[in-house]
């Protein structure tokens, strides 16, 4: 009876979204070590490719945006970079505030003074100014901020690309690979396969999303995340009018909706309401009155564009944490062990300022990035 096969490298990767794969492009790339990566779907099937594609600063904590900036300069020459087409586009994004809530305008303008003191310029727009620039507007509309450098990226695309350029490399990659069992044995990490294949290294990146809680509980260090679907959809194609990606600031989830357009011509939407989701079986749902409720809301801030039809809806599966700051750096228990994962939703845009800096952290020992609000030890405290 022949024995299971095994694989060796420096790095084990488990989690083939943007973070495990982009992780796995750089430690090859700038540092060149060898590199497994394993997916338990197909690269960038959940989380990573059925966001919305938001590659905007603005609106994350401002502790944050040294990471954005890092990862923007990536998006900036990622077709260079990769040989492939991302569909980036550095088009803009704005981030609008509603009538109702007047005292927003000072919390741009707070955020906006924090966030140029931390590389991010932003450009606070109120009544004709606002409405000159983006005539698309509907009355409810009080104020805008707006990044003029930021912008959006096709999510289909992204991950899938720096797998594939990890992988012309010499990574290796393994899709439709579901690991049940990890430890650690002396100097390396054993991965054992639900299908008996062993994968040994003396370093572990655990980047798995939704999954990867079961993970580090293997090494004793248990985190709570939750399974969300988003509420994605796409409307038929019109004449390309509207560059930035646009948000909402609002402290009701319902009034969260965003959109863009791309270069094709369709709208595409997200926000405003997530659906239920079930990580075990790798099942999310889209709900109809969700996609309604998107739509409503779309009616508000844009109103011309609420008359379009949808063509397509979809979902996927992302992993929530309940403060929303992911986990991101070295195990608390076990040496040679890291962690990126629980983005919460908004992870596309640092996506690969992540995996750089992951990497950097796995090769050398240390990064520029301070990583002090992602510790896990701050979720065990909690808990």
């Amino acid at each position: 009876m022949m024995a299971n096969p095994v694989t060796h490298s420096d790095v084990l990767i488990i989690g083939g979204g943007l973070m495990g794969s982009s992780a796995a492009f750089f430690l090859r790339q700038t540092h060149g070590l060898s590199v497994t990566l394993i997916e338990s779907d197909l690269v960038g099937r959940q989380a990573s490719g059925t966001n919305f594609g938001n590659v905007r600063r603005q609106g994350r904590p401002i502790h944050q945006l040294h990471l954005a900036n890092r990862s923007l300069e990536i998006w900036r020459k990622a077709n260079e970079l990769l040989g492939a087409d991302v569909e980036y586009l550095q088009s803009g994004h704005i981030r609008v505030c509603y009538r109702e809530r007047p005292e927003n305008i000072a919390k741009m303008e707070e955020y906006a003074a924090d966030a140029r003191q931390n590389g991010l310029d932003l450009e606070i727009l109120t009544g004709n100014a606002l409405r000159d620039r983006f005539p698309f507007f509907g009355t409810d509309v009080l104020a805008g901020s707006y990044s003029a450098l930021d912008g959006h990226a096709n999510p289909r695309l992204a991950a899938p690309a720096f797998a594939r350029a990890a992988q012309k490399l010499g990574a290796q990659v393994f899709e439709n690979t579901r690991i049940g069992h990890v430890t650690k044995v002396g100097t390396d990490f054993i991965a054992t396969a639900k299908d008996g294949r062993v994968f040994k290294a003396p370093v572990l990146l655990i980047t798995a999303g939704a999954w990867a809680g079961e993970l580090s509980a293997q090494f004793g260090e248990p985190v709570k995340l939750t399974a969300r679907s988003p509420t994605m959809s796409v409307t038929e194609p019109v004449p390309y009018a509207i560059a930035p990606a646009v948000g909402v600031m609002t402290p009701l989830e319902v009034e969260t909706v965003y959109f863009r357009q791309v270069a094709r011509g369709n709208i595409v939407l997200g926000g405003s309401c997530r659906g239920p989701a079930v990580a075990e079986s790798y099942r999310s749902f889209v709900k109809p009155q969700n996609t309604l409720t998107q739509l409503q809301q779309l009616r508000r801030l844009a109103p011309a564009l609420a008359r379009l039809n949808i063509i397509r809806v979809w979902t996927g599966i992302e992993g929530y944490m309940d403060d929303s700051l992911p986990v991101m750096g070295p195990s608390a228990t076990t040496s040679g062990l890291f962690y990126a994962f629980g983005f919460s939703g908004s992870g596309f845009q640092i996506g690969p300022g992540v995996g750089q800096t992951m990497a950097e952290l796995i090769a050398t020992g240390a990064t520029g990035i301070d990583l002090s609000p992602y510790r896990v030890e701050r979720v065990k405290a909690a808990g």
